[in-house]
């Protein structure tokens, strides 16, 4: 069977991107600043505007809306993939494996990426939550406010978000949201 993208013009879409064999690098300080600028040097020509992000170690979540008239978040992934792993630390990019070698791939990313497309404003609250979660789900945080890495920060002082939100009760998912 051969997989579909979505392609809504101007549409909302849940991303997740995972670091080739999980490798656990891109919360390092120097990576976090490297993807921050890759996504800065692909919005200046591809703009979108990122609805709501986490990055963890091995893997990323994000909401991005696309300009109206545009459906090619594609070109944008491997814009943003491409200048991570051309800018991110040599030993990062020396650690390929055969198989990637012999195509002149470099082992940081994974080669795909899962997407969604958000139906409705309630899909965007499920998912946006999902994200802003993600760090207690795997450990990392006690909370989402204790994540750094998170737009929840900015949930809250825009008054989306209670501070406390996600701290003191596990907050269940259905299976279908996020994918990692």
């Amino acid at each position: 069977m051969r997989y579909r993208r979505s392609l809504t013009e101007g549409g909302t879409y849940f991303f997740t991107v995972v670091t080739h064999d999980r490798r656990k690098f891109l919360c390092s300080t120097e990576n976090v600043s490297l993807l921050r600028e890759a996504f800065r040097f692909v919005m200046t020509y591809h703009p979108f505007k990122i609805d709501a992000f986490v990055l963890l170690p091995d893997h990323l979540h994000c909401i991005w809306t696309l300009p109206e008239g545009d459906n090619d978040f594609s070109t944008r992934w491997r814009l943003i993939k491409n200048t991570f792993t051309h800018t991110c630390d040599p030993v990062l990019r020396g650690n390929t494996n055969i198989s990637r070698q012999k195509k002149g791939e470099q082992a940081i990313w994974q080669r795909r990426f899962w997407e969604h497309q958000i139906r409705d404003n309630d899909d965007l609250t499920r998912h946006v939550e999902y994200i802003h979660y993600n760090p207690v789900k795997h450990g990392l945080a006690d909370a989402p406010r204790d994540w750094e890495y998170s737009s929840f920060h900015r949930y809250v002082h825009q008054g989306i978000h209670d501070l406390g939100w996600g701290a003191k009760n596990v907050v269940p998912f259905e299976d279908a949201i996020g994918y990692e």
